[in-house]
């Protein structure tokens, strides 16, 4: 297609979206034109997929999103219509957040390692405060939503770095916690400690309420510290009481807080990929888009068999009791 026609037919396509202003300006290079559009949130994405079907093929462009902290004067209150449409922050911008985050490198690991000591000293010495500031720091949020997002993308990619991500960093938490076991006298009467060790349908509860509502401030474009510490409790405590419980001899006990630990992981995969089902985050392309929804269900329906598995377990082993040491 001419340059003259891609131009008209992204025009039309800027148009359609109705934006609430835009401009075009002439560049030093030939054939080649910057359009600037200010949209209301929420209406994107839309923009941003029309305009990668018309340039299908083409190497020669850029789309970059930037956010709007403010202007002026004030807008007018949007019609009903465009009231109605969901805010959320467009597949491109979750998918840059989400890469960054599942990424491998040593600034990962040392938040790891740095919040794996925090959580294992106040875990063995009962204290709250340094267990929440260990989950605070939620190294481990961004791998979780990396998983997610490239089974709900089919990005086979995103999905093998991911898993290396959380793989390293919850063996990074159980080797440290191990270390530290020998130089910490393992106090079993720390109830932080010994909660760890307690397999819970409550447990699940909160892993899938804290997945739910990481993946859906993800969406929205509003990262929040809150949804950090809710996937840090289910991941990072139950990490370090394992090696805690191991180095110590109390081999019992770590399987109990491995176990916590397995299905917190799981429940936090799935309910990320409900949500991000919900929100319709999918490929733009249909042939990714089959590759995608294989993916999602083949994760979904692990995730499920294994929750079922463990919940049954759970039930039957009657692990919900508090452990007794004798």
């Amino acid at each position: 297609m001419p340059a003259d026609d891609r131009f008209d037919t992204v025009m039309r396509a800027v148009k359609h979206a109705e934006p609430i202003d835009y401009y075009v300006q002439d560049t030093q290079q030939v054939d080649r034109r910057l359009i600037s559009v200010f949209l209301r949130e929420g209406t994107g994405q839309a923009l941003m997929d029309n305009i990668q079907t018309v340039l299908e093929g083409c190497d020669d462009y850029r789309i970059t999103v930037f956010p709007v902290e403010a202007t002026a004067p004030k807008l007018k209150e949007a019609t009903d219509q465009k009231a109605e449409r969901k805010i959320q922050a467009t597949r491109e911008e979750i998918y840059s957040d989400v890469s960054t985050g599942a990424r491998l490198d040593r600034d990962f690991i040392i938040m790891v390692v740095l919040s794996t000591v925090v959580a294992a000293i106040g875990l063995n010495s009962d204290g709250v405060a340094a267990v929440i500031g260990a989950m605070v720091i939620a190294p481990l949020l961004g791998p979780v939503l990396g998983f997610s997002m490239g089974a709900a993308l089919g990005d086979f990619v995103l999905l093998k770095r991911a898993s290396m991500t959380l793989g390293a960093g919850i063996g990074i938490a159980l080797a440290c916690s191990w270390i530290l076991s020998f130089f910490l006298a393992i106090d079993l009467q720390s109830q932080q400690l010994m909660s760890r060790a307690e397999v819970r349908l409550d447990g699940l509860a909160l892993a899938m309420a804290a997945g739910g509502a990481a993946a859906l401030s993800l969406t929205r474009g509003q990262a929040s510290a809150l949804v950090g510490v809710m996937v840090a409790a289910a991941l990072l405590p139950p990490g370090a009481a394992v090696g805690l419980f191991a180095g110590s001899g109390h081999w019992t006990l770590a399987l109990r807080a491995g176990l916590l630990l397995a299905l917190n992981v799981v429940a936090l995969v799935l309910a990320a990929l409900i949500v991000f089902r919900l929100r319709k985050i999918r490929p733009r392309a249909w042939i990714d888009q089959k590759n995608a929804n294989r993916a999602v269900w083949i994760n979904a329906a692990l995730s499920v068999l294994m929750l079922a598995a463990a919940t049954a377990l759970i039930l039957w082993l009657d692990l919900g009791s508090k452990v007794s040491v004798g």
